[in-house]
């Protein structure tokens, strides 16, 4: 059965547009739903000072740090509710595709059917609820040990901010389903792609700026992250249509 963006593909003329009624539907709730993601980047978390949080950020941003915020569409840099992004989401489902495998019972349960794939689907988001408190205790900690705490942080900061971020992945987590189910296209993937989108010219920019005082060590290194990126991109795609069609 033909996808909603397979059958907008095949049907492209304004005429079938506009009778395209559920299309439409799926469409605009689509585009809502990746506002609301946008929107959420900007929401910080609580308890976090703003002043030390930039001035980390500016002095880590060219490593691992500005590589995952760009990812998440600048939620690192601003630590909003959206920090984690889907990435634990994304890490759960790799774990559980191992698994598959590699344990004999799970890779049972890819065999029957749709009731299988349920059970998968749910002990991934048990898994993604546990790989986001892990990794939401180590942000809590590491903001705390920073400077970045207001008042000096302490355990209230701490749950309070693991809170926090496991309930924005977890809604991520949602809408991305939601958007899978009553939208176009597959929702993790054009979350992750709304992400790199949004922050995509502030990062060529920066990446011309970097160049053109020599700190990156001339042209052939911008061919090569040029080559990196197309070859991230098409990897990302790859994984995402397997994703769909399994």
């Amino acid at each position: 059965m033909a996808s909603a963006a397979e059958q907008l593909a095949a049907n492209l003329n304004f005429g079938a547009f506009s009778k395209a009624t559920e299309l439409k539907k799926r469409i605009w709730f689509t585009l809502f739903a990746l506002i609301a993601y946008r929107l959420g980047t900007y929401v910080p978390l609580p308890g976090i000072n703003p002043v030390e949080l930039a001035r980390m950020f500016e002095a880590n941003q060219q490593g691992i740090l500005g590589m995952l915020d760009l990812f998440n569409g600048g939620a690192i840099s601003r630590m909003s509710v959206f920090a984690l992004g889907i990435m634990p989401y994304i890490s759960a489902s790799i774990i559980m595709q191992l698994m598959t495998s590699i344990s004999p019972t799970i890779g049972q349960l890819k065999k029957e059917g749709e009731a299988g794939r349920q059970k998968i689907n749910q002990y991934t988001r048990y898994g993604t609820v546990l790989l986001t408190i892990v990794q939401g205790y180590a942000i809590a900690t590491s903001l705390q040990s920073g400077g970045i705490a207001l008042d000096g942080g302490g355990m209230f900061f701490i749950a309070t901010t693991v809170i926090t971020l496991v309930g924005g992945t977890l809604l991520l987590m949602w809408m991305g389903e939601q958007i899978t189910a009553r939208g176009v296209g597959n929702g993790i993937s054009l979350i992750i792609f709304s992400g790199i989108v949004a922050e995509l010219p502030s990062a060529i920019v920066g990446t011309l700026e970097l160049s053109s005082k020599g700190q990156l060590g001339g042209p052939l290194v911008i061919v090569g992250l040029i080559v990196m990126v197309v070859v991230v991109i098409a990897l990302s795609s790859l994984w995402s249509a397997r994703s769909a069609n399994c």
